[in-house]
């Protein structure tokens, strides 16, 4: 029987963010907020009371939230703070009807507050930022979550002095890394926000999320065994909250670490009190991602048919469905569920299933890479024609020119024909120098078209390279991805037919190897042509491809100077080749440990500069060496029209910059 892990939790369950809190006693909240309302001594309080009524009843009844927003907005006058707050409170009530509207509205709120340089100020301009991005991370947009939170709210939230949202800040920090499945990260983060919400004497319900969410984290990383002292200390804080969103998250942790430990049924339980309160609470994404627990539970507990059932009422249910990653993970999971019932077409249908749908998208942008790429092939012809067009008018000039001189010149013999030897002397130089001109001339045409050749040539080269690694990475992911799942897929059926023990062992030592196979394939075809180029930009990838190189010999710190991030697709790909390229030097042959990478951008020109602690080399040594390396970057660089510095001494290092033309 194959276990089915349980790390694949953090898929389905998908992004989560910490919400501003009510009051846990709801009916003391309104019931404060009215009697402010009541004896308000001016405009501006009573148009906060109401704004404060606004967020509370966005998450329960949209109307009563209109309606408080609104007479809020009619104490306004001519209070700028005031209506800048209006938009902040205005996003909060549209942030699930109308997301695009709410983002709108909470970068107007930050743009009306930034004059304002209050701690208020700062407080409602983190907020801003903190809910624009949690709307984000809402479409699967992580990485642009994290970099706001780290740019932008938790620099706004420190200079607030608010140590609760900066806690609320680190947290979400860490969730971003746990479900990137960085957990060394997300503890760190997780360890900061606990130590700040104490620092803050923030409420307890802040510290009880913290902790349960760093006991997820503890057994997601396969530390189990901290799980449980963190799930208590959780406990501590939120025992006297029962009812609470927190506790939901509770339950799923400890569903989580009960699941690890072997211990289904207690899993079982724990989960079905959190669904419950999901229920009453009217959470259904909250109580379908629990559900989703239990499926695995379930399926470890080798009650195959339960998971089943479990699987298929999850994918009837539209919130859960919603989610790509969650679409990818039900299909995978349902396959290998009828693979354990002996029911293999099934299994097949739903494994092909789910490699459709992971594959999709990288045949979507394969077709918008031939396209652009006829573009570009057609424009090459245009700029041939013209370069044609351009030396022909040279000709015709020095033709004319030619014309010209002959002429004056016999025009002077004739009328002083008493210096005609001093005049003939005079021509023969002039001939002489002309001549030496054509010639000039003629050989500097012909460098040029060598040039020109040689740089068409470099350019084809370039993308037939580019071309051939697209279609290297497609085929391996796809033709032989497809086969060796197959394959597993037909071992796996073997194996359950086989009754003898050794057999059966044999068997299930390939399909581990098969395994380990399509895992090696997937990352071959990926750095073949790195999806996180194609899907979230240049700057993503970079970023991306220096953390992968990191180890704990090799530190890599990359500066974004800032640069655009609408660069033709083709540029992207050269600059990401041409950093890749220095990176892998560095590291592989220079053994450097420590490494800055910059890359910023003025106008139309992309600067490039590399710095290392390496071993250095000889400059003169290495023109002579027909190295790949070298030549990759010097290509890619002549081919957009660029210059490439480098300065190295052996045993001290070496520094490279780059300047490229990207217009």
């Amino acid at each position: 029987m194959k276990r089915l892990p349980v790390l694949l939790l953090l898929l389905i369950t998908g992004s989560w963010c910490a919400a501003q809190n009510m009051s846990v006693n709801e009916k003391n909240f309104t019931d404060s907020l009215e009697s402010v309302l009541r004896y308000a001594a001016s405009d501006s309080i009573r148009a906060r009371a109401h704004f404060s009524l606004s967020e509370y009843w966005s998450v329960k009844d949209t109307v009563k939230s209109v309606q408080n927003l609104e007479k809020g907005k009619q104490y306004i006058h001519n209070n700028p703070f005031l209506l800048a707050l209006s938009y902040f409170y205005e996003a909060r009530t549209l942030a699930k009807s109308h997301p695009e509207k709410s983002q709108a509205d909470f970068m107007k709120a930050d743009t009306l507050l930034s004059p304002f340089k209050t701690r208020e100020a700062y407080t409602y301009r983190a907020r801003a930022w903190y809910s624009y991005g949690a709307i984000g991370q809402g479409k699967d947009e992580n990485k642009a979550f994290a970099d706001i939170i780290l740019n932008k709210a938790i620099p706004l939230a420190q200079q607030s002095g608010d140590q609760t949202e900066v806690g609320k800040n680190f947290l979400a920090l860490a969730l971003v890394f746990k479900n990137a499945a960085q957990y060394d990260k997300a503890t760190t983060y997780l360890l900061e926000a606990i130590e700040t919400f104490r620092n803050g004497h923030s409420p307890d319900l802040e510290l009880g999320t913290a902790w349960h969410t760093l006991a997820e984290n503890y057994s997601l990383s396969g530390q189990n065994a901290k799980a449980r002292p963190a799930l208590d200390s959780a406990w501590k804080f939120l025992a006297a909250y029962p009812d609470s969103e927190p506790v939901l998250d509770y339950y799923a942790a400890e569903g989580m670490y009960f699941t690890l430990e072997g211990k289904y049924k207690n899993a079982l339980s724990s989960l079905d009190k959190g669904i419950q309160l999901a229920r009453k609470k009217g959470l259904r994404y909250d109580e379908q991602r629990l559900q989703m627990q239990q499926f695995y539970a379930y399926f470890n507990d080798n009650n195959f048919v339960k998971a089943k059932e479990m699987a298929t009422l999850l994918m009837q249910q539209e919130e859960m469905m919603r989610l790509a990653g969650n679409r990818v993970q039900l299909f995978y999971g349902m396959a290998l569920t009828c693979e354990n019932l002996h029911e293999m077409g099934p299994a097949y249908q739903w494994m092909k299933r789910y490699s459709e749908l992971s594959d999709s998208i990288s045949q979507s942008r394969l077709k918008n890479d031939v396209h652009a790429m006829e573009i570009k092939y057609r424009n090459a012809e245009k700029q041939q024609e013209i370069n044609a067009l351009k030396a022909k008018n040279t000709q015709e000039t020095l033709s004319a020119r030619n014309a010209r001189l002959v002429n004056w010149l016999l025009g002077a013999a004739i009328l002083i024909l008493a210096v005609i030897l001093l005049f003939a002397l005079f021509v023969y130089r002039s001939k002489k120098k002309l001549l030496a001109q054509k010639e000039l001339s003629h050989r500097q045409q012909l460098h040029e078209i060598e040039q020109q050749q040689q740089l068409q040539f470099s350019q084809a080269v370039i993308q037939g390279e580019e071309q051939e690694r697209r279609r290297l990475a497609r085929d391996l992911h796809d033709g032989l991805g497809g086969m060796l799942a197959g394959a597993k897929i037909n071992l796996s059926a073997q194996m359950e037919e086989t009754s003898s023990p050794d057999q059966r062992l044999e068997l299930e030592k390939v399909t581990r190897q098969l395994d380990h196979s399509v895992t090696e394939l997937r990352r071959i075809a990926h750095n073949m042509m790195p999806v996180n180029l194609l899907k979230f930009g240049l700057k993503t990838a970079l970023k991306d491809l220096c953390e992968s190189l990191i180890s704990d010999t090799t530190h890599i710190s990359f500066q974004d100077l800032g640069f655009e991030e609408s660069l033709r697709e083709e540029v992207q790909i050269h600059i990401y080749r041409i950093v890749q390229e220095l990176l892998s030097n560095a590291v592989r042959h220079a053994n450097a440990t420590n490494i800055i990478l910059q890359c910023s951008q003025h106008e139309h020109i992309f600067f490039i500069t590399q710095e290392d602690n390496g071993k250095g080399f000889d400059l003169q040594a290495a023109a002579n060496k027909k190295g790949i390396g070298l030549s990759n970057i010097r290509n890619r660089v002549g081919f957009l029209k660029g210059k490439m510095d480098i300065d190295s001494v052996v045993n001290e290092g070496t520094t490279i910059n780059i300047e490229l033309h990207v217009d």
